[in-house]
């Protein structure tokens, strides 16, 4: 395996994390951001929709980069 191969595998998982972490903050401060924001509920359901889009997207690219790093 190339060094640059473990640099880019390594970047990726990098930002696999921070998509988990944002996303998860994200999850956590829906309800807090509308009410500071004045928003309607309709959009605190819009911000749960994006996070889970975002996790949903994380596993999908860990499990490829999961089956790249497998051989």
């Amino acid at each position: 395996m190339s060094d640059r191969h473990s640099d880019s595998t390594a970047r990726q998982g990098r930002v696999i994390a921070v998509t988990i972490a944002l996303a998860g903050i994200l999850a956590i401060f829906a309800p807090m951001l509308t009410i500071i924001l004045g928003l309607e509920p309709r959009y605190e359901i819009l911000f749960y929709l994006i996070s889970m889009a975002a996790f949903i997207w994380s596993l999908v690219v860990t499990w490829k980069l999961w089956q790249k790093t497998r051989n």
